[in-house]
């Protein structure tokens, strides 16, 4: 079922000289977010900033998370990427959205206005109820193995 989100845009560069973000094809699965910057941002090797998109999203839906995640061109090109992994944005954040990139690469990269800079994506949101146990109830063929125990690796 196709949910529609409502979005706002809270700077004036964004759908004058910057475009709106969009997906770049019928088949992906992420929109593509811009700088929403007047001037370039430069980030040294090693280095981190917070890179405005321009773009605020109101989804009024709690079942829903907005993920921002890295482009993967930028990344193995400039090891430019998310510094967090990925960045989750709460059905209840009505912000706008910033993305921290980090610069893992060995020489400075420039962030132009307007460039494409990550992608975001929606995704369902399942809560869980802890409970504490004393132990489970179950057995599994792999039990309490951890990191490698199911094979290579």
């Amino acid at each position: 079922m196709l949910r529609r989100i409502e979005t706002r845009i809270v700077n004036a560069l964004l759908g004058d000289s910057i475009p709106l973000p969009s997906y770049a094809t019928d088949g992906s699965a992420a929109l593509d977010l811009r700088a929403c910057i007047a001037e370039a941002i430069t980030l040294e090797p090693g280095g981190r900033a917070l890179v405005k998109t321009g773009l605020a999203i109101n989804m009024m839906d709690p079942g829903l998370v907005a993920i921002v995640a890295s482009r993967s061109g930028l990344s193995l090109k400039h090891g430019v990427r998310v510094a967090q992994g990925i960045g989750v944005i709460d059905a209840d954040y009505h912000g706008e959205i910033g993305v921290i990139l980090a610069n893992d690469g060995q020489l400075p990269y420039v962030v132009q206005p307007g460039e494409r800079i990550a992608q975001l994506m929606f995704q369902p949101v399942v809560q869980v109820a802890l409970q504490v146990v004393e132990e489970f109830s179950t057995v599994t063929d792999r039990g309490a193995g951890g990191f490698g125990s199911t094979g290579k690796g």
